[in-house]
């Protein structure tokens, strides 16, 4: 009997194993009829902006993962072709021409960062291609390209919108705002926000007490803060990148800065490394975020998303609540997998009238882009970060910690003013 289940117990084995050679094979040859697709990009991995570059890489990469464990695309393979883009916009240029000319890549998408953007456009223009962005702030602006997609919640108007909601939140200040200071580096996306500040500040009847920039080589922000708080404005908006953020908000308390309202479009906020470094010092701030754990914000798949991302991104040394880019990243991984399946193609314009005429589910929400390739409905969040005590991060997975102040359709919390930068850590 022991013979005879072995014999069988044998033959049960080469069979399976002839089906896993076979299949082997059959694969082997599916991969060289059927070439992998290339998608290319640059993506800051060092320099200013590398911090989110990183970020955005892992959840680009969860998705491919996702994807060719599900059979790729067409039935195709799915390879990144990247280059570190440094954050440096003079470099640029010349890695998308390698990526078309040298790496063949099937399919474009624009690095992180509105700096970085602006500069592949003509030639993106110039070849009809698909053009999916990854947070910018209004780069097409003076292109008007049909092919350009933008994934940041900004709105139609992507300046006046974003600056627009921060504003919207600011004015539930009691008693009403009445003047407002604007402030940035001088630099692609702070110049783009300051202007739709500026649009917003006059449809509200604020009156402009203070509007300058400073140089982006800037690391003593006290005396640009001592100039503000001359002015005595209601309203102080921000409009900084990581390092220039950091540096303000510490300047206001170190000159004591009083206003009703502080913050504004200030990119860092939302990052885990920037509100280890803060801690208290970010109570009372008004920020901008992309996720939040509030109750009244819910997206199908972002918290089983988020869960994933966290759980290594500690080890890749990334943003390790990934609340502001990855789930972006991932959703925009998302549209663009859907776009080639369900069009069947990596024709370019195919690509471009599918995206155009889509709303798509994701992790990031529902996402329908207007004809400027602007979210159709604007949603960054405004939130005012309160009860922060310490410098854990574990802490911001909680809900009480950044409450949406705006827009209206996710407010969490009513506002709390002023801002008293004379308490030190709140």
């Amino acid at each position: 009997m022991r013979t005879f289940l072995s014999k069988r117990l044998y033959l049960k084995r080469i069979v399976m194993g002839f089906a896993a050679f076979a299949f082997l094979g059959s694969s082997l040859v599916f991969a060289q009829q059927k070439p992998p697709i290339k998608i290319g990009f640059t993506m800051p991995q060092t320099g200013g902006l590398a911090a989110n570059g990183k970020a955005a890489l892992l959840a680009m990469q969860m998705w491919k993962d996702d994807v060719n464990a599900k059979g790729g695309l067409l039935g195709r393979k799915v390879e990144f072709v990247f280059y570190d883009d440094q954050t440096n916009p003079s470099l640029v240029t010349g890695f998308y021409s390698k990526l078309l000319d040298a790496d063949k890549v099937d399919i474009i998408l624009g690095s992180y960062g509105t700096n970085m953007q602006v500069p592949p456009l003509p030639m993106v223009m110039q070849r009809k291609l698909y053009y999916v962005c990854l947070f910018g702030l209004d780069p097409n602006a003076r292109f008007n390209y049909s092919g350009y997609f933008q994934m940041q919640p900004n709105g139609p108007n992507p300046a006046v919108d974003n600056t627009g909601t921060f504003l919207e939140a600011a004015m539930l200040a009691n008693p009403k705002p009445k003047t407002i200071a604007i402030v940035g580096g001088d630099a692609e996306y702070p110049a783009v926000a300051m202007e739709g500040g500026r649009k917003n500040a006059k449809l509200l009847g604020l009156k402009v007490v203070y509007d300058n920039t400073y140089p982006p080589t800037t690391t003593d922000f006290a005396p640009i803060m001592r100039a503000i708080a001359a002015t005595k404005p209601d309203i102080v908006m921000v409009n900084s990148y990581p390092p220039d953020t950091v540096g303000m908000i510490r300047a206001a308390y170190e000159v004591g800065l009083k206003a009703q309202v502080f913050g504004g479009p200030m990119i860092g906020t939302a990052y885990a490394s920037v509100k280890k470094q803060l801690g208290p010092l970010l109570n009372n701030v008004v920020g901008f975020e992309m996720y939040v754990p509030e109750p009244t914000i819910k997206f199908a798949g972002v918290e089983k998303f988020l869960e994933r991302y966290q759980a290594v991104a500690g080890k890749e040394g990334v943003d390790t609540l990934g609340f502001y880019i990855p789930p972006f990243a991932y959703a925009m991984m998302q549209i663009i997998g859907e776009a080639v399946e369900k069009t069947q193609s990596l024709d370019q314009q195919k690509l471009i009238d599918y995206t155009h005429a889509a709303t798509f589910q994701t992790v990031a929400g529902e996402i329908k882009f207007g004809a400027n390739g602007e979210w159709a409905v604007p949603r960054a969040l405004y939130v005012q970060y309160r009860n922060i005590e310490g410098n854990d991060t574990e802490q911001f997975k909680k809900a009480g910690k950044a409450v949406i102040l705006a827009p209206a359709k996710f407010k969490s919390g009513d506002i709390i003013s002023p801002f008293d930068g004379t308490q030190g850590k709140k």
